[in-house]
């Protein structure tokens, strides 16, 4: 574990290469159901309905590959049904790889939009108001929800469980990734994983947000694959011989639970923390300086104090730079 009491600057932020390549999707567009983008596969037996979720921000590319791959298996699923979706379409067929940060969205945070009263006041719109919209439909009908994602910063895997106990109880069923997040979503708005039954405690209904790695790097796809595999068996649209075996990685051997506990919020452009974090850094010790603002020390409030997805790559008066979380189990 880290304690680093050091002042440094940050310095210039890591460029990251583009490892992966962007497929086409643009052959996906009609879906199978009368909604663009989105397949959904019906065994005609009882079952839940799984929803496997890419591309809510347009640069994340990891699922969109994943999703694309399970369409073209063209597996139907032994029971339940089963629903694959492009999300951000808008976003992702404008990505360019020389200002790669600009494709998220287009107008708005596709993953802050999902409250009923946003998505049914029709006098706000935007392009991702319109595909929540398009999509709220079938979501309506999920029981199950993977929404694959990917971060900015080289950090490893982790899963966003929301702040009830189902949700927990998910991600342990689930198995990986090793690190869990347990928060109460974001002040900007509401996530996709937060919505309707989602985050109900009294409905059945569940969702799991996963942060593969890094946008680019290649093993963003590999724990895409490994975590989607490993979610449709759990529910039991699947066996693993209906999937390739490549998919499945090796389960760390022990799951490491951070209950996030407050923001750290940046007041000006002067911020900057000690060293140049990525995430999940973890601080044994209470008082640990962790960053500067406005001239003052911020420091962690507790022993085990983790550094959930830090970021001053879109530092501006006002934004989340990073969440603190208390390592529960390890």
């Amino acid at each position: 574990m880290n304690n680093k009491e050091t002042h440094s600057t940050t310095g210039t932020l890591p460029e990251y290469p583009i490892e992966i390549d962007f497929p086409d999707i643009t052959p996906y567009a009609s879906g199978n159901n009368g909604i663009p983008y989105l397949y959904t596969f019906d065994s005609g037996e009882t079952g839940p309905h799984v929803m496997i979720n890419a591309i809510t921000h347009g640069n994340e590319v990891c699922g969109a590959i994943v999703v694309k791959e399970l369409i073209d298996l063209a597996i139907k699923p032994r029971k339940g049904r089963l629903t694959l979706a492009f999300a951000n379409v808008a976003a992702y067929l404008k990505f360019d790889s020389t200002n790669p940060d600009t494709s998220r969205f287009v107008d708005q945070d596709l993953n802050r939009v999902w409250t009923k009263e946003i998505l049914d006041d029709l006098s706000q719109n935007s392009t991702e108001l319109q595909r929540a919209r398009q999509l709220r439909p079938i979501i309506d009908e999920v029981d199950f929800l993977l929404d694959l994602h990917s971060m900015h910063e080289k950090c490893p895997p982790l899963c966003v469980c929301g702040p009830l106990e189902k949700g927990l109880e998910l991600a342990q069923e689930q198995q990986s990734p090793a690190w869990v997040i347990r928060d109460e979503g974001h002040p900007e708005g509401c996530r996709l994983r937060d919505y309707a039954g989602f985050g109900d405690s009294s409905s059945a209904k569940n969702a799991l947000l996963v942060e593969c790695g890094q946008h680019w790097e290649s093993s963003a796809v590999t724990v895409a694959r490994d975590v989607t595999a490993r979610f449709l068996l759990l529910h039991g649209l699947f066996q693993d011989s209906d999937l390739p075996s490549s998919w499945f990685q090796p389960l760390e051997p022990k799951m490491n639970i951070v209950k996030v506990t407050e923001p750290v919020v940046a007041t000006s452009m002067n911020f900057r923390f000690t060293e140049n974090y990525t995430g999940l850094e973890t601080f044994s010790e209470a008082g640990s300086i962790i960053a500067w603002r406005d001239g003052k020390q911020i420091t962690t409030p507790y022993e085990n104090c983790v550094l959930v997805m830090p970021s001053v790559r879109q530092l501006r008066p006002g934004v989340t730079v990073v969440r603190l979380g208390e390592l529960q189990s390890a």
